[in-house]
Parts: C-alpha cells; structure tokens; sequence
C-alpha cells in the first residue's frame, strides 16, 4: 500500500504527495500494529532487532521473525510497483538524483539524515519504556514522513526504505540505472538505520537501567 501510493501521487502529479505518504503510513500503523508491529521498512525492522527490544524470548526466533518480514515487505513493495504501474498503462519513473544532477553524494546525506530521523522516532514511540507512546505513535511515524517528502522529495524523492526503493526500480528500465540506484539508496538507508538503532541504545539506556535494577522477584 504504501509503495502503491508513492507511485499514484508521483504519476499523478500531486502537489500533496508528502502528506498522502505520511497519512498512508499513519493508518497503516494504526490499523496493523497490533498485528505485525506495522513493520513496512526493512531500515526500521532491522533498527528494531538492534535496539534488543524485540519481545521474542529467543534471538533465533527474532532473526528468523526479522528475515520474514524483510522478504515480506520487499515482494509487497514489488507488487505495489507494478500495480501503480499497470493503473497508469505500464507507467514507472526513476529513482535517483533530482536537481542536484548526477551527483550521488547529497543523495546518500538527505537519505542517510532523515531514514535515521524515521528509525530513531519509530524506536523511541513504539518500543521504548520510558517515552512510549501507545496513541501518538502512528501520527510520529507519520510526520517523519511528511517532513522528509517536503524537505528532499525534489532531490531523494525521499524513499528512506529499502523496500520502497527496491519496489520502485524494479518496474523501471534497467538500462536508466535503476538496478544501482536501489542498491545505493538501500545500502543508505540501512546504514541510517543501524546508526539510529546505536544512537538509541545510547539515549536510551535508562530503559535498560530499569529492568536492571527491578530484576527478578526474590525467592526468599
């Protein structure tokens, strides 16, 4: 869903994309966060592995979860590509630089920067004990959006999710690049999220503090 309504607003030319993607992602979290963990990003998934707040017991069964959800969300990005596409008669575009030309390095900045701000968010409101948020936490996640498509949609196109990116380049024409440009924007993006996953386990150490100091109930 949400990498077929990145596609509708881009073919379509919406002035409002940034806002249809983020309201997209709200709902989506709302409505399946009770199901799945409204787990659509490999970048955030991966983040949450890293941050040791998985509620599995056991780390087998957490990489395995996590290696599901990756294969899930990149077939379903796939889908949603070549289902925009036939909607617009086999219509696709590029994913890649935007007015800053063939230059790759803004690209890795803006995407780097705001995949981090998105995994870091989504870590503090959705599996963080001391700043959980169990109501606001779609509206975050949301906004992250938002902000990104608005401040580097001209320039990323601000996927900030390997699976979106994947997704796009795949119903596009491999002889315009689109093979490299996944690959770099998901090497990107995934780097931001082991980054965000480090940056929380530091802000968020108190968590940990916690259950530390708590423990197990005595025998005695």
């Amino acid at each position: 869903m949400l990498v077929l309504t990145i596609g509708l607003n881009v073919l379509g030319k919406s002035p409002a994309a940034a806002y249809s993607v983020g309201a997209c992602l709200m709902c989506m979290a709302y409505a399946v966060c009770d199901v799945s963990g409204a787990h659509f990003n490999p970048s955030v998934t991966l983040a949450v592995f890293l941050s040791g707040r998985c509620p599995e017991k056991t780390p087998q069964r957490t990489k395995a979860k996590m290696c599901m959800y990756f294969g899930v969300q990149i077939v379903a990005a796939v889908l949603g590509a070549f289902t925009y596409s036939t909607v617009y008669g086999g219509g696709s575009f590029r994913l890649g630089p935007g007015f800053v030309g063939e230059a790759w390095s803004p690209i890795a900045l803006a995407e780097f920067a705001f995949t981090f701000l998105l995994c870091y968010v989504v870590l503090c409101v959705t599996v963080s004990k001391t700043t959980k948020n169990p109501s606001m936490f779609g509206l975050s996640m949301g906004a992250c959006i938002t902000v990104a498509g608005n401040a580097i949609g001209s320039i990323t196109g601000a996927s900030l999710n390997p699976a979106v990116s994947l997704g796009i380049a795949a119903c596009h024409r491999a002889s315009e690049g689109s093979l490299f440009a996944a690959l770099y924007y998901s090497l990107v993006e995934i780097l931001a999220g082991v980054c965000a996953a480090h940056a929380f386990n530091t802000t968020h150490a108190l968590d940990l503090q916690e259950e530390e100091t708590i423990g197990p109930p005595s025998s005695a």
